[in-house]
């Protein structure tokens, strides 16, 4: 026990982080409180909650109205997820404009995206929970694309719904995922803990220094203070706007005859739903859809093939032209997530193909190069050492052969 208290020390109250860490670098700890919160209330919720679809409206209806501060827990929990993306959002910029997607870090950057897809999977399937038209045909929509997968994929669409169209047997199969799927991302969050303790946190300047602080009490009242500040805006729309976020169709029950005139996701699913709209095929929509997501891992070794290990060596601070395009990259994800909430109508339509392409030729073209670019000189530098010290082996090789 002894030895237990001793590691778990180690790695909390005495753990060493760079000295000179923004409140950028905040967010991580501020995903982990919220996520904890969305865990601690899905479960009390679910005590409550009756996955059929007979009942699964009224069961909120009854939370909502009869069990005690029930409402409160349900806006806490249906808040707390936009909050949860917000900062995960955040947290990866903060990743690409500081450099924490390579060298030493890819396996911290890969486990984090890994986070980021399970939340995307976790946060659809709780979507379709409360049973309203936007959460019945948004998981319609959603589980038809499915059918796109070759071979099986009809067979696939067929087994996730357990019949031919949405009904209770899906039903059951979200809430029981649903239910399920955080446990497995506290593994994963423990296995992204463990890389980032094994290779710390990088810093603004993207420079491996020992000028290291504990995290207690520095970080801790630091982490602390931005979670007050968060909390100030979470508590605004719980208590003042809890269905700012939320479409006013879900608060209908859901009804498979009557189809909404415009489906739409939640906001922090619009940016991957504008990719998905902006090709007319089905197929490939789907494809762009997912692959919106994936480059994100492809993005890695794109840069390994480009820079070797040097794609992280100089923070975007030091790099004008890539903080640039980086800003740039951002503009276009936030109009991408403006326009998936809007008509697939003239000029949005058009617009979101632009920035589509905008976006997939950012990630796969325009960052990479201008990061190779960007490390030319120290290219340079080291080829330089590399030939210097070729020579010396040649001079010393012919010393001793001159010798014998």
């Amino acid at each position: 026990m002894k030895d237990l208290v001793k590691f778990l020390e180690g790695e909390t109250r005495l753990y060493y982080a760079p000295i000179n860490l923004t409140y950028f670098w905040c967010f991580g700890y501020l995903l982990l409180i919220y996520f904890v919160l969305q865990v601690v209330s899905g479960i009390i919720l679910a005590m409550w909650y009756t996955p059929h679809v007979n009942m699964a409206f009224d069961s909120i209806s009854f939370i909502m109205g009869e069990v005690e501060q029930g409402w409160l827990l349900r806006y806490f929990h249906v808040n707390a997820v936009s909050f949860i993306f917000g900062c995960m959002y955040i947290h990866i910029f903060r990743g690409l404009f500081f450099g924490s997607y390579g060298f030493p870090r890819i396996s911290l950057w890969l486990s984090g995206l890994a986070i980021f897809m399970m939340m995307i999977v976790t946060a659809f399937l709780g979507y379709v929970l409360p049973w309203g038209q936007m959460s019945y045909w948004g998981a319609t929509v959603i589980t038809s694309f499915l059918s796109v997968i070759p071979f099986f994929g009809k067979d696939i669409q067929i087994f996730v719904w357990g019949a031919y169209f949405i009904d209770q047997p899906a039903l059951g199969k979200f809430f029981s995922l649903h239910y399920l799927f955080p446990f497995l991302i506290i593994g994963l969050i423990i296995i992204h803990l463990f890389y980032l303790h094994k290779v710390s946190s990088n810093n603004p300047l993207n420079m491996e220094t020992n000028n290291r602080i504990p995290l207690y009490p520095y970080y801790i009242w630091k982490d602390g203070t931005i979670f007050l500040f968060s909390l100030f805006f979470f508590f605004l729309f719980v208590f003042f706007m809890p269905d700012f976020l939320n479409h006013p169709d879900n608060s209908i029950m859901a009804n498979p005859s009557v189809t909404p005139e415009h489906i739409v996701p939640e906001w922090y699913f619009l940016l991957f739903y504008a990719v998905l709209r902006s090709v007319p095929n089905k197929e490939m929509g789907v494809i762009l859809m997912v692959m919106s997501i994936l480059f994100l891992i492809f993005f890695i070794f794109i840069l390994k093939l480009v820079s070797g290990n040097l794609a992280v060596t100089i923070t975007s601070l030091f790099r004008g032209g890539f903080a640039f395009i980086l800003w740039f990259f951002v503009s276009i994800c936030i109009l991408l997530l403006i326009l998936g909430g809007l008509p697939v109508a003239t000029p949005f339509l058009e617009s979101a193909q632009l920035f589509t392409l905008f976006y997939f030729l950012q990630l796969s073209f325009f960052i990479p190069v201008s990061i190779w670019f960007s490390n030319l000189p120290l290219l340079k530098e080291i080829i330089g050492k590399k030939i210097i010290a070729v020579e010396d082996r040649i001079l010393e090789y012919i010393e001793e052969r001159s010798k014998l």
